[in-house]
């Protein structure tokens, strides 16, 4: 017999687009919760036509929204309105990502929503916050990435900051909906009361948490921590290294003991034996100095010597990894990082793994992104009690 996943018995409304929110549901599902997804009745969440398609879908909704069931429901109608309030009652969380005032224009705020059930916790995600002067901006991740000082310190000094190669800032604000939902929850198991709570989420802080020690370095000592590229400030060595074949290597030599063994297979012991190197301190007024040493060894060698000889030496190295790369590699498959789906046409495809990994009750992935209202009749008629006859007046009436 299986055992029960953490998120069992906690019934998740997802009522967010894109990425922010959805991201959050996603990592809930995938831990046992059964995470219901509410979407606009015609079009969805407008991430199902994002990037590549594959059928109806974009391939990034089925991973996104794995493990969820799909409800459609107008928000702007009254009636459904009152089918969100009903479900508040049956449900654990609410996860969102709307502007803030938007679900109080409808009559859903969490004010409203805790009246209903006491409950009920609520994890708010937005561009600025629910408060404060920016509150009612229009806020995406990408500028939360840009305000949040996460852009200004992203490409080289003598260019135009650039972005992550990913949406940063959505996902990380995700992860701290789930963090906090969490938490929540585990304060509502301990009180007597059971006691919901809100969870308020704003982009531009969740990237501004990430900024280590930049704050107080600028308040102590007027430092503004500029773009490096690929080097970490104030900490050496830390860059990426041309090898002979072209290709490129990292390396991570910044530890006191693990720099000495580096000097010694790079054949620099003059560097490796001189005080002036013996702590970061010395290291980094001499970053340059020791990048070129080292990259003079890495263009004597390839990316497969330099590797191995570095793990030799256990000096931690990796090569840069694109998309094709990672799915030939045997650690990620070892970890059950590339998960085999089959999708509905028969085609097999692979998908992300879970993270994290838990050694009891490890998170599982039971199907796809599901189709646009798949899951209707079965959440309506078993949660709500819905007849068959109302599921037809609400759907002629463009309700869901």
């Amino acid at each position: 017999m299986s055992k029960k996943l953490p998120l069992e018995g906690i019934r998740v409304l997802e009522m967010g687009n894109f990425v922010a929110a959805p991201f959050a549901g996603k990592i809930m599902a995938e831990f046992g919760a059964e995470v219901i997804k509410v979407e606009e009745p015609v079009s969805g969440d407008p991430l199902r036509n994002w990037r590549i398609m594959y059928g109806h879908s974009s391939i990034w909704w089925y991973v996104q929204a794995r493990n969820k069931k799909s409800i459609t429901v107008n928000l702007r109608k009254a009636k459904g309105q009152q089918i969100i309030r009903q479900l508040i009652s049956r449900v654990d969380v609410v996860l969102e990502n709307f502007k803030p005032g938007t679900l109080e224009k409808w009559g859903l705020g969490y004010e409203e929503l805790k009246r209903i059930n006491p409950s009920i916790i609520m994890a708010r995600i937005s561009g600025y916050g629910q408060t404060g002067p920016y509150r009612d901006k229009a806020g995406f991740g990408s500028v939360a990435e840009a305000i949040g000082g996460l852009r200004y310190l992203t490409g080289y000094p003598d260019r135009p900051p650039v972005r992550v190669g990913i949406a940063i800032g959505d996902l990380v604000a995700g992860l701290y909906a789930v963090i906090g939902t969490l938490m929540a929850l585990h304060v509502r198991k301990e009180g007597k009361e059971r006691k919901g709570q809100l969870i308020d989420v704003a982009l531009y802080e969740s990237v501004f948490s990430l900024l280590e020690g930049a704050l107080p370095e600028y308040v102590l000592s007027g430092v503004v921590r500029e773009r490096t590229g690929s080097t970490l400030p104030g900490v050496a060595p830390s860059n990426t290294y041309e090898c002979k074949d072209g290709k490129h290597v990292v390396i991570g030599g910044n530890s006191d003991s693990i720099f000495q063994r580096l000097m010694r297979v790079i054949g620099r012991e003059d560097i490796a034996n001189d005080s002036q190197y013996a702590n970061n301190q010395g290291r980094a007024k001499n970053a340059e100095f020791i990048d070129q040493a080292i990259e003079q060894w890495t263009k004597q060698h390839t990316l497969e010597e330099v590797l191995k000889a570095l793990d030799e030496a256990s000096v931690p190295a990796g090569p840069i990894y694109s998309i094709r790369d990672i799915v030939n590699d045997i650690q990620y498959k070892e970890r059950d990082m590339l998960l085999p789906v089959t999708l509905e046409d028969g085609r097999n495809c692979l998908f992300p793994g879970i993270v994290p990994k838990l050694s009891d009750t490890p998170g599982q992935m039971k199907w796809i992104g599901p189709k646009l209202g798949e899951h209707n009749e079965e959440v309506y008629t078993r949660i709500l009690g819905y007849s068959r006859h109302q599921l037809k007046e609400l759907k002629d009436e463009g309700v869901i």
